[in-house]
């Protein structure tokens, strides 16, 4: 991995927002999947949900996402079982929805744990959706249209929220776990052993500060690579 790499990755995960995110309620289309996807990506979310309808659309939905190298995606497929699994990170679960009950979406504070379900793109968000979360909110329409693409959405909200996070300092100090972070450096910096240690079934080895790899011979041999070797490669 180069030095600029190195420092693009950590720079990136440096402003990665952990209690942020966004929940795909049945989204399918492709390009509203990759928008969602990229949009997330660029505001900082480094997790986001989909419940999908069934098998076939959640493999569609993976090969559509193309930042899902740098936002992970969690899959799901009950309504029910995402916002369990987002309350249990201690998240306020809103959901976008054109109702009496819905308030301003730039009234949320977003400076708390968030996520954000989007509803399919037909049909809206679900009766469990709307039953679950702890608000609903709306983008106020003045035109002839009721409501936006769902990516279009998903943007407006999260920039609100993007922009409420940095008047707060929120994106000034570090948030990620380590963990996480040697994840992404190993996979964005080194994917041909990322994808080695996948097929192989081998635990990650410790990136270090240089962004080279720190793993002890009976990792290398099980590689049939040498450090040596490895080395002038990636030179």
């Amino acid at each position: 991995m180069t030095p600029e790499r190195l420092e693009r990755i950590n720079a990136m995960l440096n402003h990665r927002q952990p209690d942020l995110s966004v929940c795909m309620e049945g989204v399918h289309k492709t390009h509203n999947l990759a928008a969602v996807v990229r949009t997330c990506d660029a505001i900082g979310v480094s997790d986001v949900h989909a419940v999908w309808k069934n098998e076939e659309m959640q493999v569609l939905g993976g090969s559509a996402a193309g930042s899902q190298n740098w936002v992970n995606v969690n899959n799901y497929s009950k309504t029910e079982d995402a916002i369990v699994a987002l309350k249990q990170q201690g998240m306020q679960v809103l959901v976008t929805n054109l109702s009496d009950t819905a308030v301003d979406f730039r009234e949320i504070d977003y400076t708390k744990p968030t996520a954000i379900i989007l509803g399919q793109e037909k049909f809206g968000t679900s009766e469990k959706a709307l039953e679950l979360a702890d608000q609903d909110i709306v983008i106020p329409m003045v035109g002839m249209v009721q409501s936006l693409n769902v990516s279009v959405a998903c943007s407006v909200v999260l920039y609100e929220a993007q922009r409420q996070r940095d008047l707060a300092g929120m994106y000034n100090t570090p948030t990620i776990s380590e963990a996480v972070r040697q994840k992404i450096l190993f996979e964005g910096g080194h994917p041909i052993f990322a994808e080695a240690c996948q097929r192989k079934g081998l635990p990650y080895p410790q990136v270090n500060t240089e962004g080279q790899i720190e793993a002890p011979e009976s990792w290398w041999q099980q590689m049939q690579m040498t450090p040596e070797a490895w080395q002038k490669i990636d030179d």
